[in-house]
């Protein structure tokens, strides 16, 4: 009876134990039910924010080459307009360097006449009409964009969509210089890497809906709203073109999902993942493009059911090992798992973007920025310092500092670092680099960058171009020094004032009483004449000194050179000088009085017939500087240059270097005086003909300030 009670009891034990691990089985499946959905949840939402940091990423990738097209343009007009080198060469030789970003012709075109000079990689550079007529009437050039860029909408082309980039070469905008950029080419070279999960990938739509870019390439070209219906019928496309047309082509940024009939060559209905954001293409007028990165959900459920299968597995295991204290301390894991999680991909998504932030920084500076090992050679480089130097950072990494940089400037370099190394102190230098044109100077800081261990690793050099600022103390020093002649000038000529009216008074007294054909009158009119030439040198001395304030008066420049090359252009061609004039029409007025900007014009001209003894091209340009706002007119000849220990001294009184009698070393001193006078500057560049592969000439600007 006992031993039958005792079975019954622990049958009911048993069975009681049982239940109560049944009853946890089944609370433990819903709770692990629930956390799993929880868990997709925010899964899901983390991996669409590693999406949307993917999106933004290429977006970046995408506005820094157009940017970087944008400079190279600017860059050419200004050299253009700048240099007297024909423009098929200069075209010639620009191309190449923009055609890693999608640059697959530059055009210079007339729209009003309807003359197109055409240069491609192949072809080189050729003459036609403008068959895209119509595209350039919508060009225009706002006075509130600045730098004057405009761009074009997609439009198709032989070997693939393509944009227009172009600015004038002109203030009227009657020329222009265009690139045609190659959209086929720019896009997959930056979004045919971009990978999301195990299989995401990226895709871009125009501001129409179009497919600039897709894996699927029988989307490209085609309407996103169209082509997905066509291809597959059988999947409801609602979701997806409302984000189209609400959200992407609005220009809005943000995460979701929806119905797909295709991945990555499996077809069937799905439902993807989605990040998009806008891609700034250009302000004038202004565009937006749209990237979104996308990837199957699949991914994200096959991770956490993988997951999950382990946890319930584990679970169950315990329950059935141990009791509800057991239980109560899987669930205590279980929740501080979730919780480290979290914790853990706030951490990454933090660490992500402060790289990305980092990367974008360095890779946005336009400054130098670059690190060396001990023996010299590029460990690192951001895009700016390789586009300086004509490639890409790739092509500079593990090389010598003297690939980049010429070889007297690499060697200082080179010491410089070994100093750093040895040091373990930073050290600044600054560096005159010779270019085509003209030289460059760079301020350069080199600092250690040390191990954990406090060794030196590498050696970070940060530089920057102070060329103006060089400029700026050199005009600077000049102006001092003319101040101080002046002012020196203004006593001299003073005293000497003087002694020679004295002079002429007597001399007038003599010539009265002397027979006028007498030798001695022709003696005392020699010594007027002389002492005529001597008062006439004064008042030049003193027209550069006088302090008073002049009335203000106001000029057209070009009347004033046309004036001048009348009077000078028989005797340019009887010295055989050939005249180039490009004057710009509609310049404003300027300061000053026309009489003596034609004195200041007919200095600069006289001297330049003197420095092409035997015959040359003399170049006449005025144009309108935008910013700041100035009239400039260059004299540009081909003569012999100016040495370089002569250029502090070209503004000084009687500094000549022509034979006695020829020159009294006062010409440039008084159009000096007269241009400061009126508020505008005079400034100086010249190539000496013993300067090995350049072309030996000198160039005035004088800039005036208008009206």
């Amino acid at each position: 009876m006992q031993i039958s009670r005792h079975i019954r009891s622990r049958r009911a034990i048993v069975i009681a134990v049982c239940l109560a691990v049944l009853a946890f089985l089944v609370g433990g499946s819903f709770i692990a039910a629930g956390a799993l959905r929880e868990m997709t949840a925010v899964v899901t939402e983390e991996f669409n924010t590693q999406q949307m940091v993917i999106a933004q990423s290429a977006r970046a990738r995408i506005e820094r080459e157009i940017a970087l097209i944008r400079r190279e343009l600017l860059s050419l007009a200004r050299l253009l307009q700048a240099s007297d080198t024909d423009a098929r060469e200069l075209l010639q030789k620009s191309l190449p360097r923009v055609q890693e970003s999608g640059v697959r012709r530059m055009d210079i075109v007339e729209p009003a006449v309807r003359r197109t000079l055409a240069c491609g990689p192949y072809g080189g550079c050729t003459e036609r009409g403008v068959p895209e007529a119509e595209v350039y009437e919508a060009v225009r050039f706002p006075a509130d964009i600045d730098p004057p860029v405009w761009t074009s909408a997609v439009r198709p082309a032989a070997s693939g969509a393509e944009i227009l980039i172009a600015t004038p070469l002109a203030p009227d905008a009657k020329s222009l210089l265009v690139f045609h950029v190659h959209v086929s080419h720019l896009l997959p070279a930056i979004l045919k890497q971009i990978q999301s999960g195990k299989s995401g990938y990226a895709w871009l739509i125009d501001p129409e809906g179009v497919f600039l870019y897709h894996p699927y390439s029988e989307f490209i070209g085609r309407s996103a709203f169209t082509v997905r219906e066509e291809k597959f019928p059988d999947v409801s496309h609602e979701r997806i073109h409302f984000i189209q047309k609400d959200k992407m082509l609005r220009g809005e940024q943000g995460t979701g999902w929806f119905s797909s009939g295709w991945h990555r060559g499996i077809t069937g209905p799905m439902k993807k993942l989605i990040a998009y954001c806008p891609v700034l293409i250009s302000e004038n007028p202004r565009q937006l493009w749209s990237v979104a990165v996308v990837a199957p959900e699949s991914e994200v459920q096959d991770a956490v059911q993988s997951w999950s299968w382990q946890v319930l597995l584990l679970q169950g295991l315990v329950v059935l090992a141990v009791t509800l204290g057991a239980g109560a301390i899987i669930w205590l894991e279980h929740s501080w798992s979730r919780v480290l999680e979290a914790r853990i991909v706030s951490k990454t998504d933090a660490l992500a973007k402060s790289e990305e932030k980092y990367r974008s920084l360095v890779e946005s500076a336009e400054d130098f920025i670059f690190t060396v090992d001990r023996e010299g050679r590029f460990q690192s480089m951001n895009t700016f310092t390789a586009n300086f130097f004509g490639g890409s950072p790739e092509k500079f990494i593990g090389q010598p500092v003297a690939n980049a940089f010429p070889d007297p400037m690499a060697e200082r370099q080179t010491r410089l670092i070994a100093g750093v190394y040895a040091s373990g102190k930073s050290t600044r230098e600054e560096f005159e680099l010779p270019l085509e044109t003209q030289s460059t100077w760079i301020s350069a800081n080199f600092m250690p960058v040390k191990t954990e261990t406090g060794e030196v690793g590498t050696v970070l050099c940060i530089a920057r171009d102070i060329t103006e600022t060089k400029n700026l103390q050199r005009q600077l020093v000049n102006a001092e020094k003319l101040a101080s002649l002046g002012t020196l000038a203004a006593g001299v000529a003073h005293e000497i004032n003087n002694p020679l009216g004295v002079i002429l008074g007597f001399c007038e007294l003599l010539l009265r009483k002397a027979e006028k054909n007498s030798q001695q009158y022709e003696d005392l009119k020699t010594i007027e004449r002389q002492g005529l030439l001597c008062k006439e040198t004064v008042e030049n001395l003193l027209s550069f000194a006088r302090t008073e304030k002049q009335a203000l008066e106001y000029a057209d420049v070009n009347p004033c050179i046309e004036a001048i090359v009348k009077i000078l252009r028989h005797l340019l061609e009887k010295n055989g000088i050939r005249l180039a004039l490009r004057l710009t029409e509609n310049l404003p007025p300027v300061k000053g009085d026309a009489r003596q900007l034609q004195q200041v014009f007919l200095n600069l001209m006289t001297n330049a017939m003197a420095a092409m003894k035997n015959g040359g091209t003399l170049t006449i340009r005025s144009l309108l500087e935008r910013n700041p706002r100035r009239v400039w007119v260059q004299f540009r000849d081909t003569g012999a240059g100016i040495p370089p220990e002569h250029m502090d001294r070209i503004f000084e009184p009687f500094f000549t270097t022509k034979p006695e009698g020829q020159g009294t070393g006062l010409g440039l001193f008084v159009s000096y005086g007269i241009v400061s006078s009126y508020g505008g500057t005079i400034e100086c560049d010249s190539t000496p003909a013993t300067a090995l592969g350049k072309q030996a000439g000198t160039a005035f600007t004088v800039k005036l300030l208008p009206a």
